[in-house]
């Protein structure tokens, strides 16, 4: 089991907050534009956790040299079921430098971005804290 997906299954921050790079740039489902940097993304991470119930990876796939990992999950947002893979690229301290999250079905998209927009403030700032 890859470390990230440990962290995550585990709801343990401090160790999610620990494999972003700095310069980490996370791509949302819902938003049109990437947000770059470790706290802001950290800080986004913590909301999706507060806002998915019922959180499960369900597979877990990886290039030949590690660097790549696709997390497929399910959860519940706002009742709805939702289905989404987490892209991971890992730099060479072993660092996630980039992270994109696509998820299906679309009305469990809208309610993720609902929910997501309802934690903005609290994101915004978490991340101006950090």
């Amino acid at each position: 089991m890859h470390p990230f997906r440990k962290a995550v299954e585990n709801r343990d921050t401090a160790a999610i907050e620990a494999l972003l790079a700095e310069d980490v740039v996370f791509t949302s489902p819902v938003a049109f534009k990437p947000y770059a940097g470790k706290a802001i993304t950290a800080a986004i991470l913590r909301g999706v956790m507060r806002v998915f119930e019922d959180f499960t990876y369900v597979r877990e796939i990886e290039n030949a040299d590690g660097r790549d990992h696709a997390l497929v999950f399910t959860a519940t947002v706002n009742g709805r079921r939702i289905q989404g893979c987490d892209f991971l690229h890992f730099d060479e301290e072993g660092r996630i430098d980039d992270f994109t999250v696509m998820v299906r079905p679309l009305s469990a998209a809208q309610a993720l971005a609902e929910a997501m927009g309802a934690q903005f403030d609290r994101i915004a700032q978490e991340a101006a804290e950090a």
